[in-house]
């Protein structure tokens, strides 16, 4: 059974930081390409980054230089450092991992971040 389960988020005022962590069980996970993804209330689910199984990484414009993806494929683990968050950075995260071809794609049940002062 596949799992991945994000932790890490809550609530912070504009401007700190928070990491959060997702950890993956049920896959080979090295063989999966990791994102993390994020929902705010009445609109769409939107990519926040991804990393290859390479590590080459990829960002939303509205995240660069502010948030960092990066993965430990001892641990099963993806995480996301996000700093100086900004209000509109309010949202559910969900991590997904895809696998090579797209033949399987997962995702988890999201960690609520908010941003608030």
């Amino acid at each position: 059974q596949v799992q991945l389960v994000e932790s890490g988020g809550g609530l912070v005022q504009p401007g700190r930081s928070l990491r959060l962590s997702c950890a993956a069980s049920g896959i080979i996970f090295s063989n999966f390409r990791m994102g993390w993804y994020r929902q705010a209330p009445g609109k769409q689910r939107d990519l926040v980054a991804t990393i290859t199984r390479a590590g080459t990484t990829n960002y939303a414009d509205s995240v660069k230089g502010r948030f960092t993806i990066s993965r430990d494929n001892a641990k099963n683990t993806v995480f996301l450092q996000m700093n100086n968050l900004k209000p509109e950075d309010t949202a559910v995260y969900h991590c997904n991992a895809v696998s090579r071809l797209e033949t399987y794609n997962y995702w988890g049940q999201g960690t609520q971040v908010t941003v608030s002062a």
